[in-house]
């Protein structure tokens, strides 16, 4: 097994991390117990098939060059127990998971954790698997995460062709991909060239629509809070059958329906809780994978992302609903690679050692960048197992940014939506109210979207 060098992207989240705001993402997976052991059996079993995944050997160490890197690198003294451990029983699994998320991973060793909740009345256990950004994204982590379940009958992968790999030197340029000798030569000098000219261009274009959206900025001091260190963290289940029937009857796409049910639940927490919602149209960023579909390699984070203004502000949920799909509409035709919230891209033109030192300040940005984060994580459609333990409910949770007080995270599994929510427990005493409010506004929102769908058949 050779060393992995990071990515750019990973090596910002490796050196933005501090104590108080580790990049780590989370899932919360809930099981049905066949048996008082069960969760004994499923911490056993993680720890066995943990030693057999190449992926979860794997720690990270700086190198000589490029100067300030980083690579994944094998652990010589890997040992799946400094990994997963099973906890003593627990009677509220967000509320131990809160505890957990708000812990740093050990950089010395490969960076994950599975812990393993039993539940004090026996009828369930729960598995919170935590992933540092830079060991995977998303999809990535979903990758390591199956490869530790019970074994499932998936469709053959499509078979992708090989690589050539680049012949010659390779001479590492910032803002430019590594060029080999074989680049070199009067026929594809021009090429070369032009690539170059449009990764600046891509740069500056980034660059001022994140000025812009800096402007005439309307968010609320709900959604900032100081460095505590802490978290909590909140799950919410709902049918994904209400989510289709407001698609069908409102229009837009699923992820188009959840984003405005964030927007709406936000509304009525702020509303609630004194902070009010007039005027309030914080600025979401909506990551977006650049991964091509089944496939979890390169191994390095592969993302962009869309930055819109939830609307808040507006008292009509389709309204709201009307608002988000326009703006996705509008992000989707610009495509990933433009627009303020493709600023992720931006980390191929730093090296690497000006993310080694500029890591502490970049993670400081965020809140000029973004007020809340709204992320979708993809699951597969089919049934998981642990142990023989069927996965019922599964909670993706995302890192919290610097000076943010909330994250929120959505998976579809089977027949559910889940909400992941995570907050600095400290700036958000009332988590649980933000989740009972994202029930309420999906259940509203579907209401209203049948009701103006029957009226345009009874005109009709």
């Amino acid at each position: 097994m050779t060393s992995d060098l990071l990515a750019p992207l990973d090596l910002a989240f490796w050196n933005i991390e501090s104590a108080q705001h580790p990049m780590h993402l989370g899932a919360l997976g809930v099981f049905t117990a066949d048996s008082p052991s069960a969760a004994q059996h499923a911490a056993e079993l993680l720890a066995t098939r943990a030693a057999a995944v190449p992926g979860l050997r794997m720690r990270i160490r700086d190198v000589l060059l490029p100067v300030g890197g980083a690579a994944r690198v094998p652990d010589p003294g890997f040992d799946p127990l400094d990994h997963v451990r099973l906890t003593g029983p627990v009677r509220d699994f967000h509320a131990a998971a809160g505890a957990l998320m708000e812990r740093p991973l050990d950089r010395s060793r490969p960076p994950w954790e599975a812990h393993v909740l039993p539940a004090a009345e026996g009828a369930s256990f729960a598995v919170l698997f935590k992933f540092h950004h830079a060991l995977a994204d998303g999809l990535r982590a979903l990758t390591l995460a199956a490869a530790v379940m019970d074994p499932v009958d998936l469709p053959p992968a499509r078979p992708r062709p090989a690589e050539e790999p680049p012949r010659g030197l390779r001479l590492p340029l910032p803002g430019v991909r590594p060029i080999t000798l074989g680049d070199l030569t009067p026929r594809r000098l021009p090429g070369l060239l032009k690539g170059a000219v449009a990764d600046v261009t891509q740069a500056l274009d980034i660059g001022a629509s994140v000025a812009r959206a800096t402007l005439d900025v309307r968010s609320s001091p709900a959604l900032t809070s100081r460095a505590s260190g802490t978290r909590r963290t909140a799950g919410v289940a709902l049918d994904i059958d209400d989510v289709h029937r407001v698609r069908k009857a409102a229009g837009g796409t699923v992820n188009d329906v959840l984003i405005a049910v964030v927007a709406g639940a936000l509304r009525r927490w702020l509303d609630q809780r004194g902070d009010g919602s007039e005027g309030v149209e914080p600025r979401a960023l909506i990551p977006v994978s650049r991964r091509r579909p089944r496939t979890a390699h390169p191994q390095g984070n592969r993302l962009s992302g869309y930055l819109i203004r939830l609307p808040v502000a507006d008292p009509d949920p389709l309204e709201r609903l009307r608002t988000v799909r326009t703006a996705m509409d509008r992000n989707k035709d610009a495509g990933p690679n433009r627009g303020a919230g493709a600023v992720a891209l931006l980390a191929d033109h730093v090296p690497a050692l000006g993310h080694k030192l500029g890591g502490p300040v970049v993670g400081q940005a965020a809140r000029l960048w973004f007020d809340i984060l709204v992320t979708s994580v993809p699951l597969p459609s089919l049934g998981l197992k642990l142990g023989g333990c069927a996965l019922a409910e599964v909670y993706p949770l995302a890192p919290l940014a610097r000076g943010q007080s909330l994250a929120v995270a959505v998976s579809t599994y089977r027949s559910q939506v889940h909400y992941g929510l995570v907050a600095d427990a400290a700036a958000v005493p009332d988590l649980d109210r933000l989740a009972q409010a994202l029930r309420d506004e999906l259940a509203e929102l579907a209401e209203l979207a049948e009701a103006e769908a029957r009226k345009r058949v009874a005109v009709e």
